[in-house]
């Protein structure tokens, strides 16, 4: 591909941090201007995460420039943020092609360069992961390397980035946690952190008297040990009265400077390699904007934060050509909540901080008291729904697939064990795209339906989803329901049709036939309806089955597939081992069938990033692998039919 993109004068001059370092500090900030307009002009044309590595800029010139990276451990949390890093550590020529099938990864990534010291995409994690490596250096006797975290105060909220502070406090280890303070994650910051770092922020008689502190201890080369812990008192005092409480970080006994301006790269650098030199964990807070130096994703930090492809004069996102098209399924889940919460006031939304994500922001602007933004923390959300169905609510607990992971034992413990009635919705389940290994959504079957009192489902298009739902909502025995549903649009343009509740555990027959059976689960299954027209148009003649629950199964459906059929395929969008296709394999062998079965989904690897048809195709389950299993099968040849 041909990339007609420029770098700036400096810019094109830094292959590595080596190259950077080679420039007087006084370049800074033209090599920050322009890495700021590398990053717009690629991301305008080839999409992308956007507000959260303009917000960063300054920070990565600067912490490339100070420290002896990839020597130095500087590790990123969650990693939407890492665009500039990756352009300054070798990756620049090759910058257009992340997020893109067989291109750079979205997010840092050990296997692709020296300087990605730790994989991310899920939040939170930067603290622990620097504090490994810093006490494994420790344990080498090596005391020069440096090791740093950057996280944002929307990570912040979740539990394990506490846990790492708590520990890292009392490890004596060369570790700098870096608080990048903006009030935003994806959607707005909520909690009492994001409160607590504002009194710091807007302190202006603190912020006066902390910047005559810094000039102090910058100094500390030059003064003896006893002079720097009395300076260190100092500040101490001058903390707590001004702001009327210990500063939180320090009674971890974290070592604490700032807030500084994250848009300062020459104040950011000298602070940096001043730091180096002050012994054990330290935590700088810095203050920046989400989407600096481009001024549509400043006012609306939320859109912009992967916005797509743009136009960078005017700031119009550019969309597909206009026409009715079906709705994402993110969208119906936000709307039929919504429908449902007006009917029952005992109806509440939970979200980990993802209510746009989710769409939960429909209800939210509606009905702000219930629906709950958590912030980063889906154990907390879990518990919290958990707390919530004690007292007689129905809270609808809205968790990406792949973040839920980390909230399984609550789901078991807390949930689960008690047949308290928590409705999970699921999105993003499956294959997501782009995103890639860290968000693709492919073990909550397995992982779900392993689990005593859990009822797992999900819906072939729109329609289901709503139904699915008001299922949940009427269900009268009250137990947890997982309703998993895939990122993107569904297939029905007319989808606000009249809810109607479904019988737990029964599915539908989509299509007869008499030659082979598709079993399919979930909204993959629209993949098993093309193929099944391409193999009638070869004269092959395959009936297709949509279990809807994996837990309970239909026993009725599943009688008659084995029954009639010898040949069946089973399909789908989620992990093979432990997913739909071996509970309908664990089911034939207790009753007694021997039926040829094939299971068709993600297979026992890693996946990467790409478009969701890209990795189906990839992964053998689109329609045109699913005809030629069907072929195999029968042993007949097909002709290929464009979808």
């Amino acid at each position: 591909m041909d990339v007609n993109i420029e770098p700036g004068f400096l810019l094109r001059q830094i292959n590595n941090p080596d190259d950077l370092k080679k420039l007087g500090i006084e370049k800074l900030p033209q090599v920050a201007e322009e890495l700021r307009q590398y990053i717009i002009d690629v991301v305008s044309v080839y999409g992308g995460h956007f507000a959260a590595s303009l917000g960063v800029v300054e920070l990565t010139v600067a912490l490339h420039y100070a420290f002896n990276t990839p020597i130095d451990q500087l590790v990123w949390d969650v990693g939407h943020q890492a665009y500039g890093h990756k352009i300054l550590t070798e990756r620049r020529k090759n910058f257009y092609t992340q997020r893109v099938y067989n291109g750079l990864s979205g997010f840092p990534k050990r296997t692709e360069s020296m300087y990605d010291t730790f994989g991310v995409g899920h939040s939170s994690t930067s603290i622990s992961a620097a504090l490994g490596m810093a006490l494994a250096s420790k344990l080498k006797g090596d005391t020069l390397k440096q090791h740093i975290a950057v996280i944002g105060d929307g990570a912040m909220t979740a539990g394990l980035a506490f846990e790492g502070l708590n520990n890292a406090g009392t490890s004596g280890t060369n570790i700098i946690v870096v608080l990048n303070d903006n009030c935003m994650s994806i959607d707005p910051n909520v909690g009492a952190l994001k409160d607590y770092l504002t009194d710091i922020t807007t302190s202006h008689t603190y912020n006066k008297i902390r910047n005559d502190v810094w000039n102090l201890l910058g100094k500390v080369s030059r003064v003896g040990p006893n002079l720097r812990e009395a300076a260190s008192k100092i500040e101490h005092t001058v903390k707590t009265a001004l702001l009327q409480h210990s500063n939180l970080f320090e009674s971890l006994n974290f070592r604490y400077f700032g807030p500084v301006d994250g848009h300062d790269v020459i104040r950011l650098a000298n602070i940096f390699n001043d730091l180096k030199d002050i012994p054990g964990p330290k935590l700088l807070h810095i203050k920046t904007t989400k989407g600096k130096g481009y001024k549509n994703a400043e006012e609306d930090q939320t859109t912009w934060h992967a916005p797509g492809k743009f136009d960078k004069i005017t700031g119009e996102i550019i969309k597909s050509p206009s026409k009715p098209k079906p709705p994402k399924f993110q969208d119906v889940f936000g709307h039929t909540i919504l429908e449902l919460a007006k009917k029952d006031e005992r109806v509440v939304g939970i979200t980990p901080a993802m209510p746009s994500g989710s769409s939960l922001n429909i209800m939210m602007n509606e009905m702000p008291d219930r629906a709950i933004d958590v912030g980063i923390a889906e154990q907390h959300a879990v518990t919290v729904s958990a707390g919530m169905a004690t007292q007689g609510l129905i809270p609808f607990c809205n968790i990406y697939s792949t973040f839920m992971q980390r909230a399984y034992d609550q789901v078991i413990h807390d949930v689960a064990i008690q047949k308290l009635k928590v409705i999970f919705c699921l999105d993003r389940g499956g294959l997501v795209g782009a995103d890639g290994p860290t968000h693709h959504g492919a073990y909550d079957i397995a992982y779900m339906r392993c689990v005593p009192n859990m009822i797992v489902a999900a819906p072939l298009n729109e329609k289901e989803l709503r139904n699915l739902m008001y299922t949940a909502y009427h269900n009268d025995n009250k137990l947890p329901f997982s309703i998993r549903y895939p990122r993107g649009e569904g297939s029905m343009i007319e989808w606000r049709t009249p809810l109607e509740q479904i019988e737990i555990g029964k599915g539908q027959k989509i299509s007869d036939g008499t030659d082979a059976a598709i079993i399919s689960f979930g909204a993959i299954g629209m993949e098993a309806i093309k193929a099944v027209e391409m193999l009638r148009q070869n004269e092959i003649s395959v009936a297709h089955y949509d279990l809807r629950f994996v837990k309970p199964l239909d026993d009725e459906l599943l009688t008659e597939v084995f029954t009639r059929f010898k040949n069946v395929v089973t399909l789908e969008d989620g992990c093979i081992q432990g997913g739909m296709g071996s509970a309908v394999l664990e089911w034939m062998a207790d009753h007694g069938y021997s039926s040829k079965v094939v299971r068709l989904g993600i297979p026992d690897k890693i996946i990467e990033h790409g478009t969701q048809q890209e990795l189906y195709k990839e992964c053998g389950y689109d329609a045109e692998a699913i005809t030629n299993t069907i072929a195999n099968l029968l042993q007949l040849k097909v002709s290929t039919f464009l979808l």
